[in-house]
C-alpha cells in the first residue's frame, strides 16, 4: 500500500448514543491533523475491553500499523481507569472508557518502541504518562494548591476554549525551542492531571500552580509529546499550536520519507 502523503492514526473514543456504541473522534482533531500536519488522518477504533487481545497484538504488528507515520491521541470526556496507575477507587466511575484504555496504553508503548512519532492532547497526555508508569491526580479541584483547571460546562463552546492561564515552558525544552519563547497562554478543560511523571518522560511546561502541563519522551530521537491543553482548537490562530503541529508534521514527514526512499 502506497500513500502520496503521510498517514496519521487518530485514536477513537467509544461513544454511547442511546443503546448503541460508536467509535469516533472529534472533527477538530481530524481537521488539525489534515491541515496542521498536512497528513491523511485515519481513525483507529478502540479494542473491546479484555477481549481478543491476540487480535490487538496482530493489529499492532500488522502491515497497516507499520504504514502509520504518526499517531495522535486526542482529548476526551472520559478518564483513565485508576487501576492502571495504582489507585483502587475511582472518583469518576461513570466517566471511563475501558476500550480506549486497553488500546491506547499498549499502543503508546509500541509507538515509542517502533519510533513512530506521537502527539497527545489532554486525556491523551495523561495516557502517555500512565503508559510510561506515571500517576494522576483524579480530582485536581480537591487539592488546595491547584487553581481551577476545569471549563465552565454551562458556558458556550467558544468561551470554554478561551485562554485560561499561562504556562511556563521549560528553558532548553522542546516546546520552548519550537516556539522561541518560554511562556504562553493556553486553554484549560480538564479535571485530572499528572501526579508523578512516567519513566523516561521530561516535563516541558508548568501551570502557575506547579502542575505539569506538557511532557515529552526524548530518547532515541523519538518525537513523543503530550500537552494538557487543547492545541487543536483553532490551531492556526495560535502561535504555539501552529508550531506544535508543524513540529509533529516534520517528524511525521521524516518517517514518511525514510520509508519511501
Amino acid at each position: 500500500m502506497h500513500f502520496k502523503k503521510p498517514v496519521v492514526g487518530v485514536v477513537c473514543d467509544v461513544i454511547k448514543y442511546g443503546a448503541n456504541s460508536f467509535h469516533g473522534a472529534g472533527e477538530k482533531y481530524i481537521n488539525a491533523i489534515a491541515h496542521g500536519v498536512n497528513a491523511i488522518p485515519i481513525l483507529i477504533p478502540a479494542q473491546a475491553p479484555g477481549e481478543d487481545l491476540d487480535s490487538l497484538s496482530e493489529f499492532f504488528d500488522s502491515d497497516f500499523f507499520q504504514q502509520l507515520d504518526g499517531v495522535f491521541f486526542p482529548g476526551s470526556p472520559s478518564n483513565i481507569e485508576p487501576h492502571h496507575y495504582g489507585d483502587e477507587e475511582s472518583a469518576t466511575p461513570d466517566s471511563h472508557d475501558q476500550q480506549r484504555d486497553n488500546s491506547n496504553l499498549p499502543l503508546i508503548k509500541l509507538a515509542i518502541e517502533k519510533g513512530i512519532p506521537l502527539l497527545a492532547a489532554c486525556r491523551g497526555m495523561q495516557e502517555l504518562n500512565v503508559a510510561m508508569g506515571g500517576e494522576l491526580h483524579q480530582q485536581l479541584f480537591t487539592h488546595q494548591q491547584f487553581i481551577e483547571h476545569r471549563e465552565d460546562k454551562k458556558a458556550q463552546r467558544e468561551q470554554q476554549y478561551q485562554v485560561a492561564h499561562e504556562v511556563s515552558l521549560c528553558p532548553n525544552g522542546l516546546l520552548a525551542s519550537i516556539l522561541g519563547q518560554t511562556n504562553h497562554q493556553v486553554n484549560s478543560l480538564h479535571g485530572q492531571g499528572i501526579k508523578t511523571l512516567g519513566q523516561g518522560l521530561t516535563a516541558e511546561a508548568y501551570a502557575p500552580d506547579g502542575l505539569i502541563e506538557a511532557i515529552s519522551y526524548r530518547k532515541n530521537d523519538t518525537f513523543a509529546v503530550g500537552v494538557q491543553w487543547h492545541p487543536e482548537w483553532k490551531f492556526s490562530q495560535d502561535k504555539l499550536s501552529t508550531a506544535l503541529f508543524k513540529a509533529f508534521g516534520d517528524a511525521v514527514y521524516k518517517r514518511f520519507m525514510q520509508k519511501n526512499q
